[in-house]
């Protein structure tokens, strides 16, 4: 990982910028450390990083869904300085980079939750992980919801399930969220449910996304919200339930498909998820 990455910050940065890096990346103290891991916006600039899908291909073989194109070079430049961080030592390691998280700024923050899923001990930052999920600082939230394989992986359900919840609540893009098809869970499903009763309540709109997640675990509790979306004014919700019951096992769900994909032509190759999401952004833009 960390030849893949320090090719692509040589493409991004000038010569003097990538010999200070070079200089910084043996620490004879953790304050030279802390103090080469503040600096590095004013060295290296906060330009936004653009790879090519060759690259993004080569860093996944290496850590699947590590995803790093749209980062600041400051971001990329922050993690790769943690990954020279001696790891032989848990203790030490680990004290090193909570100390880094006590007292990041929103952009220190927003690298190191960024770095979560290359960090050695993946266990050891679930805490950190969940306690980040709790922050109102929008960077923060989307640098752990979107593009980070961390949390599908590490979270327990509880904590997974407040990452959904509250990717929604902030009106993030839930599309982008690792494992979210594979993470599903009944508990999430009712969740999610009573928080779209909530906002139906307050006469607010749902993102129709929400039904990806509720779709595995239709019943009888949560089928009348489907039949109520399958019969809204809104055609992303509409198809929002149709492809919500296509993942269903329940009964009337597949009957509702069935009769809508009779009467109004809807079939698995005219709507998708990521159909309803690209129309989403659009909206909201």
């Amino acid at each position: 990982m960390l030849g893949k990455l320090e090719g692509i910050i040589q493409q991004h940065v000038e010569a003097p910028v990538w010999s200070w890096l070079l200089q910084n990346r043996i620490f004879i103290s953790d304050s030279k450390f802390n103090t080469a891991f503040a600096l590095v916006p004013r060295k290296v600039g906060k330009g936004i990083l653009t790879i090519s899908k060759e690259q993004q291909v080569d860093i996944a073989t290496i850590r699947p869904d590590f995803f790093i194109n749209g980062w600041t070079m400051d971001r990329l430049c922050r993690v790769w300085l943690l990954l020279q961080l001696d790891a032989s030592e848990k203790e030490e390691y680990a004290g090193k980079i909570e100390l880094l998280f006590l007292g990041a700024e929103m952009n220190e923050l927003v690298a190191l939750y960024s770095a979560l899923p290359v960090l050695a001990y993946p266990q050891h930052w679930r805490k950190r992980c969940s306690e980040g999920i709790r922050s109102n600082i929008g960077d923060v939230l989307l640098a752990i919801i979107c593009n980070n394989p961390y949390p599908a992986e590490q979270l327990d359900d509880a904590a997974w399930n407040q990452m959904v919840l509250k990717a929604f609540f902030t009106e993030k893009p839930v599309h982008q969220i690792v494992g979210l098809d594979d993470r599903s869970n009944k508990d999430l499903a009712k969740i999610l449910s009573d928080y779209a009763h909530e906002r139906w309540a307050a006469h607010r709109s749902v993102n129709p996304l929400l039904w990806r997640c509720v779709s595995p675990f239709i019943d009888e509790a949560l089928y009348p919200d489907i039949k109520k979306i399958a019969s809204s004014t809104n055609p992303l919700e509409r198809e929002a339930a149709l492809l919500a019951c296509s993942k269903s096992a329940y009964l009337p769900a597949k009957e509702l498909l069935r009769q809508y994909v009779v009467s109004q032509t809807y079939t698995d190759e005219t709507i998708s998820w990521d159909h309803i999401a690209q129309q989403s952004a659009v909206a909201v833009a």
